[in-house]
């Protein structure tokens, strides 16, 4: 059983957020990133729990790089969850139909966009922890491409209904992860685009597949909903490019369902198909994925997780 939460506390922690919203806006993008650089770093300096899993992921991931790598990667990293967070307050602002062009650079992306303008079929759209993630549905929103996306609420009501509502804005509808199951098949009947961050774990009963040369427990939902559904799966990206809020949102795969027609596992192809696209996502900037993230937590039946989660 939960324990009941402080209704004092995580109202202090949204008056916080507020005043951090409205401080933010009230200096230029230069003294912003600046201040997210200096905490990101701060965190990197001072979360020891935090670093410690971060580098082993890393070590594990890459085992030629230098130490020296490993540590300036982690800590760009960590600094990349706080632009993502100062990145959100802006969101709303800057892309939009009229000025989504300043800040957006699309790559590979015809095909996606003939796709979703025939509305053929629904469709569903991945994407993982890395660059701005929270970028992808708002912009796919905002250029006419609405979305249902799978998110957990958060554990604050007051944050969560202020978070959900910068994120509803445009368009994109959120739906709490624990309807799922039930929502998703009727968007997709009704040739609507579902969107799901990819790289979760999913306990024991995952599907375990590879993920930088090391078995990462996944949900099969993703896949079984492909396969019932027979919709295309859009494996998508929003890379940083800067420190001035420009990005390139991309796609780096397209799975239509002729390609797992005939695989004895279907299930287990199109899961381990959009892992590997993810895995290639983050090697283009390794530096903007969340390998504080406990992407590895549950290990196959017979190998237990090393200290905090790390496989």
């Amino acid at each position: 059983m939960a324990k009941p939460r402080n209704k004092f506390l995580d109202y202090l922690a949204y008056l916080g957020l507020r005043a951090f919203a409205m401080s933010v806006h009230m200096f230029g993008w230069e003294a912003n990133y600046r201040t997210a650089r200096w905490i990101g770093n701060m965190l990197y300096r001072f979360d020891r729990r935090h670093r410690r899993r971060a580098l082993e992921h890393l070590r594990r991931s890459f085992p030629a790089w230098s130490e020296q790598q490993r540590r300036r990667v982690a800590q760009a990293s960590m600094r990349n969850l706080v632009y993502l967070g100062l990145e959100v307050l802006f969101t709303t602002r800057l892309i939009t139909p009229g000025r989504w062009r300043r800040h957006i650079a699309l790559t590979n992306m015809a095909d996606t966009i003939r796709l979703l303008l025939e509305r053929k079929t629904g469709a569903i759209m991945l994407t993982g922890h890395f660059g701005n993630w929270e970028v992808v549905g708002y912009t796919m929103a905002a250029l006419g491409f609405p979305s249902v996306s799978i998110a957990r609420r958060l554990d604050n009501p007051y944050i969560d209904r202020y978070i959900f509502g910068i994120r509803q804005k445009a368009g994109q509808l959120i739906l709490d992860k624990r309807g799922a199951t039930q929502a998703a098949p009727g968007v997709l009947d009704s040739r609507g685009v579902v969107g799901f961050i990819a790289d979760q774990d999913a306990g024991r009963k995952g599907a375990f597949v590879d993920f930088f040369g090391r078995k990462a427990s996944t949900y099969k939902s993703i896949a079984l909903l492909a396969m019932q559904q027979q919709v295309p799966v859009i494996i998508g990206y929003c890379k940083r490019l800067d420190e001035q809020y420009h990005f390139e949102l991309g796609i780096e795969r397209v799975m239509y369902p002729q390609e797992w027609a005939d695989k004895d596992d279907p299930m287990m192809w199109i899961t381990q198909e959009y892992t590997t696209a993810l895995e290639g996502i983050v090697r283009q900037a390794p530096e903007q994925y969340l390998w504080v993230h406990r992407r590895w937590k549950h290990r196959p039946k017979g190998q237990e997780p090393g200290p905090d989660g790390v496989a």
